[in-house]
């Protein structure tokens, strides 16, 4: 999305930016999830030189909380120091900047979310504490619900991830309204085929992998195989494990320096012109062009 001036090179850094495709087909026009959805997810530790500026804002909502460290943020005319156990909110289209301390850099987690009952959320959030930034107890149940969101997505933009990932946003950002109340149950990953399939794909993502290779890990068929996971995620398992394999992509572009050809190749794609048509078929923007929204 719209940024200015963030310095990469955060060690143990992540993040997702959901294609535009995905959100127009799966958030925009789905009544469960329309006025509720994530559009960016990520965790900068140590965050040394992070710094943003929109001074139109953007058309989402953005919150950020920090763990360790300090750092400041300014919103319309107010200014805020953060520091570690505290939150602050963005509302959409607020011109903002928000930067990591230089003397101890703060650690985040943070998202875009965005609709019509996020920016009511947002509010809500705000009308509270009566400030753009609370207080926010240290949890490690907030910390895995935020990883069990991140995870689903990281996996893929199946509906039912997409669903699930987006369904758990009303929890995660809950858990900020009533900090006292929140209590996360034990969060379990169900493994079945198809995930399995996937946990196979995500360890080779820097291979070029045949359907029948894949089917061959969940000793299945070819057409059985195919069947069932195009069932259980609204895709074709190759054009799922392409979905992978740029998602990975991105995190080259948007955290590192290399060429185009060289992060082709660390995603098993030789042709760097065919790694970018299949990235613009996907983000909707070449390689290139992804990259500078990021500098």
């Amino acid at each position: 999305m719209a940024s200015m001036r963030k310095k990469d090179g955060f060690e143990g850094q992540r993040a997702i930016s959901l294609p535009k495709k995905i959100l127009q087909a799966q958030c925009e026009t789905n009544a469960v999830i329309k006025d509720a959805y994530i559009t960016d997810i990520g965790y900068y530790p140590q965050a040394y030189h992070h710094y943003r500026k929109r001074p139109s804002g953007i058309d989402q909502n953005i919150l950020i909380y920090c763990v360790e460290g300090t750092g400041r943020a300014q919103i319309g005319e107010l200014s805020y120091i953060i520091n570690a156990g505290e939150f602050f909110i963005i509302p959409a289209y607020s011109p903002h900047f928000y930067a990591a301390s230089k003397e101890q850099a703060w650690t985040i987690y943070w998202l875009h979310y965005k609709g019509k009952t996020s920016d009511v959320i947002s509010a809500s959030l705000m009308a509270r504490f009566n400030s753009h930034k609370g207080p926010i107890a240290s949890n490690a149940k907030r910390d895995a619900l935020f990883e069990e969101i991140y995870s689903n997505l990281e996996r893929g933009y199946s509906n039912e991830n997409i669903l699930y990932a987006n369904m758990c946003l009303w929890h995660f950002l809950a858990s900020f309204q009533f900090d006292e109340k929140f209590d996360a149950g034990h969060l379990k990953k169900c493994q079945d085929v198809v995930s399995s399939a996937i946990d196979f794909m995500q360890q080779h993502l820097g291979h070029t992998l045949t359907l029948a290779q894949i089917a061959q890990t969940v000793n299945l068929s070819v057409s059985h195989f195919a069947s069932l996971f195009h069932k259980k995620t609204g895709f074709a398992p190759i054009e799922y494990f392409n979905h992978l394999k740029i998602q990975k992509a991105c995190q080259y572009l948007q955290f590192g320096e290399d060429r185009i050809k060289e992060i082709a190749g660390y995603i098993g794609v030789e042709d760097r012109y065919y790694f970018s048509r299949l990235f613009k078929k996907l983000m909707g923007v070449s390689p290139l062009e992804y990259r500078k929204r990021f500098r």
